[in-house]
């Protein structure tokens, strides 16, 4: 029951009952609310400036999640940098040097990526961390760039190696009859008296006096591309294409111990030495042709002849003698 509240009249002298109209009643209860919802969100306001709220706690913790990560992702960005660059040093200064190719240019492998709008969806966005995001972007769009290159500048190496095993292995690089023969050697190359002629004659390669039969090897990789018997000139005479401008010419064989087409190594027995054709004694007459050119012999026996030997026979080919043929 509410209590009845009085209040003294002066001019009455008597105590009057106090009667409290709606409208006050209203706008006490309004006062009362209002000062309510001012402390409340005074309260709310001084909680929200010292405490986290349980969403905001979740993405902050959301935030320095990614952050973390994304931090991990740039290091090891910078860790296949680091390893890349090794990887083009090696490439540049190792690789190409030995195999004779020049370095990649500087300015191939540190170009940017094209492209202006090329992060566009990004900056559309409008993420908090959208500068990190698009230097992020960018590194690893320049890694994949530098990794482009890099395979395809490994490819070209690969390339370039079996080409070069190739070539080594098509140079002349053995003499045509066992390195025991060497003293056999009995003409070199250039100006020779013409066995039958006897005048100076250009003899456009090497006489190797061994007995008949004496067997005769490929000094290089090759395809036979020639087998022809004559009874004049070089007689029996073989011929190998060894590629890259490399040819090799047997002539005065006895026999052939390969055929027409066939593919031969450095040091397969091709055939036997004779004294077929235009010939004066059993000899094996060779020849090395350099894109078409004849050179001399005696500079494509350096896989099989020492110091003393290689001079040996280059003052043995300087002898201008005479040619056993042709």
């Amino acid at each position: 029951m509410a209590r009845i509240k009085y209040y003294y009249d002066t001019e009455t002298c008597k105590y009057e009952r106090i009667r409290t109209s709606t409208g006050d009643i209203v706008l006490n209860t309004l006062g009362i609310l209002s000062l309510t919802l001012t402390m409340a969100v005074g309260l709310m306001f001084l909680y929200s400036s010292y405490f986290e709220s349980p969403r905001e706690l979740l993405l902050s913790n959301e935030v320095k999640e990614l952050e973390f990560m994304y931090s991990n992702l740039e290091k090891q960005i910078e860790k296949l940098d680091a390893e890349l660059a090794n990887m083009e040093y090696r490439d540049d200064n190792i690789y190409r040097a030995v195999l004779g190719a020049e370095p990649i240019d500087k300015s191939v492998r540190d170009a940017g990526v094209g492209g202006i709008d090329r992060y566009e969806d990004i900056k559309k966005k409008n993420i908090v961390h959208e500068d990190f995001l698009l230097k992020l972007h960018e590194r690893v769009d320049k890694l994949k760039r530098k990794v482009y290159i890099e395979s395809k500048s490994q490819d070209e190496v690969i390339a370039l190696a079996e080409n070069k095993e190739k070539l080594f292995a098509a140079i002349p690089a053995i003499q045509p009859v066992s390195n025991k023969q060497l003293i056999a050697l009995a003409s070199g190359f250039g100006m020779r008296i013409h066995p039958v002629y006897k005048v100076r004659k250009m003899h456009t390669g090497v006489d190797f006096a061994a007995t008949i039969g004496t067997p005769i090897y490929a000094t290089a990789d090759g395809v036979i591309d020639k087998l022809e018997v004559s009874f004049s000139g070089y007689g029996k005479v073989l011929e190998i294409d060894h590629g890259f401008g490399y040819r090799t010419r047997f002539a005065h064989m006895h026999g052939f111990n390969v055929r027409f087409g066939q593919k031969v190594k450095r040091g397969d027995l091709i055939g036997y030495v004779g004294d077929t054709g235009l010939s004066t004694a059993p000899h094996l007459h060779y020849e090395v042709f350099v894109n078409g050119v004849h050179v001399n012999p005696i500079h494509y026996f350096f896989n099989d002849l020492n110091a003393k030997d290689y001079e040996r026979i280059i003052q043995l080919a300087s002898v201008e003698n005479q040619s056993l043929g042709m």
